[in-house]
Parts: C-alpha cells; structure tokens; sequence
C-alpha cells in the first residue's frame, strides 16, 4: 500500500478554482484501478494550503495514474493556480491499521 501526500499553496482567490476542479476529478481519480481512497485536506494555520491524500495498491498503480490521461488534465488546470512549488510524499505502509 502507497499513501501519497501532495502539498499545494495556491494564491487565496485561487483556492476556489482549484476547489471546483477537485471536486469534478474527485470521483474520477476514486475510480482509477488501483485508487483505495483520496481526501482533501486543509492546513488549519493557511487555509490557501491545501494537501491531498491518497492511497494507492502499489506504486505501479500511482504511476499508471502519474501517466494517465486523467491526471494530465487535472494538472494542467491545477499547475497554473499554485503560489510555490508542491511538495509530492510517496510512503509505503510498514504498520497498520491506523
């Protein structure tokens, strides 16, 4: 199992732009072979910051994702709303359950 985490800062009137893409690609992502769950997070100090939060098979299955035409086009919309560079964290599970 492959927990990733995407950190993204985004300029404030920006958050709700990338809010509604999130929420058109949510179930999309949710659906992708392999997919075990996404959430969205938001930082309580910076609300411009907002995190995803996934969890993937294995990693071959994030990749094929990585790859996918689906995440090609989220990117593409979301890259252009950043204020910084986003921070990717892949992490395998080694102890679980939560």
């Amino acid at each position: 199992m492959i927990e990733r985490i995407v950190i993204m800062s985004f300029t404030l009137e920006h958050v709700a732009e990338f809010l509604q893409i999130f929420d058109e690609s949510a179930e999309k992502i949710r659906a992708f072979p392999g997919n075990k769950g996404l959430r969205l997070l938001e930082n309580t100090q910076l609300p411009n910051q907002l995190s995803t939060y996934s969890y993937w098979e294995s990693e071959d299955d994030l990749n094929r994702y990585r790859n996918s035409p689906l995440f090609k086009s989220t990117w593409e919309k979301t890259k252009p709303l950043f204020e910084s560079k986003p921070i990717a964290i892949s992490n395998s599970v080694i102890r679980g359950p939560f």
